[in-house]
């Protein structure tokens, strides 16, 4: 790749939420899509999802409908992961959120790519570095840590990592401009800058909840109102995923060794009971069509 940005085919390793939502922006944005997934039938719910959120975006007058088709017709599905990443450009990797299964998934995909290939993690707080451990040529490696929605929210994270080249850094920032999303740059640490800020409120929020002080509308009311915040910390919880957040904590309560990131036991608990947020229909509040209801 030259100095400037020379990406036109990009794969997305991963088909959940945040997959099919970059591969959605890549593809509105021009850039030829594959999106992989090890399961055909997700990789289908994944275009459907895209699907259903362009033509949300068409009912709103925010995408044309030619723009929606285009879209679609830049996206294609493969379960192999050689065929996937064959002629791509660029390579995101959406896959859960375990250091081995990245290590792995990112071994295999440096067997296959041309080594000119940008190659990047969408990892919300594991270690760039650790994940390029084993990389032949971990320069071309660094982080691109979108948020949900990737459709919506503005903000991507390029996270560098202890060998990321300055031209592949360079080659992240024309792609985050390319596809519509505002860039920082961070170095590698544990929860880069948002992931670490957000979830210091967010593990506040629950504790405050947790030991009676307000419930949680009202204590995102308080965020909303009083600061300004688009969404509260318990609300954007319940998006992200209880789940995600706990994991997340108990990565950063290890690697800083810092008491703050310990899990509440209300986080605990729910995540136990299987009240994930958004996505299982009930978090710290309860998901009525897609809208969440105060819990009583």
């Amino acid at each position: 790749m030259s100095s400037t940005l020379a990406m036109n085919k990009v794969a997305i390793l991963g088909a959940g939420t945040m997959g099919a939502g970059i591969a959605q922006v890549s593809a509105l944005a021009g850039f030829s899509v594959c999106l992989f997934d090890i399961d055909a039938s997700i990789a289908l719910q994944g275009r459907d999802r895209i699907e259903q959120m362009l033509a949300k975006g068409v009912s709103k007058g925010k995408v044309s409908l030619e723009d929606k088709e285009a879209t679609l017709a830049r996206i294609r599905l493969s379960t192999e992961l050689a065929n996937a990443v064959d002629a791509a450009d660029l390579v995101i990797e959406a896959v859960p959120e375990r250091l081995l299964l990245k290590q792995e998934v990112f071994r295999d995909v440096e067997a296959c790519v041309d080594p000119a290939s940008l190659l990047a993690s969408n990892t919300s707080s594991l270690s760039i570095t650790e994940i390029a451990r084993f990389l032949e040529r971990p320069e071309r490696f660094l982080g691109l840590h979108f948020f949900n929605p990737p459709a919506v929210m503005k903000l991507l994270e390029i996270v560098e990592g202890e060998k990321s080249s300055l031209q592949s850094l360079a080659h992240a920032r024309d792609f985050a401009l390319k596809i519509g999303k505002d860039p920082i740059v961070v170095k590698d640490s544990p929860g880069f800058a948002s992931s670490r800020l957000g979830l210091v409120l967010g593990l506040e929020a629950m504790r405050m909840c947790e030991e009676g002080v307000a419930s949680a509308q009202d204590i995102d009311k308080a965020m909303k109102l009083g600061y300004r915040h688009p969404m509260g910390p318990l609300e954007l919880t319940d998006l992200v995923g209880l789940d995600v957040r706990l994991a997340i904590a108990k990565h950063l309560a290890a690697e800083l060794d810092d008491r703050r990131f310990t899990p509440p036991k209300l986080l605990e608990s729910l995540v136990a009971q299987g009240k994930l947020g958004k996505k299982s229909g009930e978090g710290f509040y309860r998901w009525v069509d897609g809208k969440p209801v105060p819990k009583s």
